[in-house]
């Protein structure tokens, strides 16, 4: 929902790091540089160190930020290094709320801490993944998108969450982690309402789209 005001901000902010990147260091190495402190990030969680969990996500939020920037001012970019950048993402976005569940329950006797909110959030990504994934696939496969969509290397369907609510999100979870299961519900509802746009989309314009052929 942000991602298109927010992109020219941190392309602004990011690009003259990104111009201070060695000619040595690739996007790529960049991009697996994210995820040992995205994963550290969520080990953090585990132990109840919200601050340093979240300084490592910040950090790795810099990476994935830098990497696309790199590619992009050294026209180097490519299908795998897109392909890469999403698989860390969803490393980190898996196992930050799993990190983060797991300290509060380590501190917590009583009352028991419900590991459902968890579970609901990380099913509604798996369902969101699927979402958006098969859909700009099948946008690529028939060159459906509008260049509106295309704020990556991909026809990237629109939806509530994006990647800087996503940020805004995961940053609270450390901020205020005895909310966890208000936050995981407020972001899975949020989330599957995301879904529920795509799908409507996608029956709109790609089913219509059908039919008007076979007419």
């Amino acid at each position: 929902m942000f991602d298109q005001a927010g992109r020219a901000f941190k392309d602004r902010i990011l690009g003259a790091v990104a111009r201070m990147v060695p000619l040595s260091i690739s996007a790529n190495m960049v991009t697996v540089l994210s995820l040992p402190l995205g994963l550290a990030s969520a080990a953090a969680a585990t132990q109840g160190w919200w601050t340093i969990g979240l300084f490592l996500f910040a950090a790795n939020r810099v990476l994935d930020g830098l990497d696309g920037l790199i590619a992009h001012q050294r026209n180097s970019q490519t299908d795998f290094g897109a392909y890469l950048d999403i698989m860390v993402d969803f490393a980190v976005y898996a196992a930050i709320p799993t990190g983060i569940w797991y300290g509060v329950a380590g501190s917590t006797i009583t009352p028991p801490v419900s590991v459902l909110p968890l579970i609901v959030l990380l099913s509604v990504f798996y369902m969101n993944a699927a979402s958006w994934m098969y859909l700009a696939a099948t946008l690529e496969k028939r060159r459906h998108g509008s260049t509106e969509h295309r704020r990556t290397s991909l026809v990237m369907p629109s939806g509530l969450v994006e990647g800087g609510e996503t940020i805004l999100f995961y940053s609270l979870f450390f901020l205020l982690p005895q909310r966890y299961a208000l936050l995981f519900t407020v972001m899975a509802c949020a989330t599957a309402v995301g879904v529920l746009q795509r799908l409507i989309w996608a029956w709109r314009n790609i089913q219509n789209s059908i039919e008007s052929r076979s007419d």
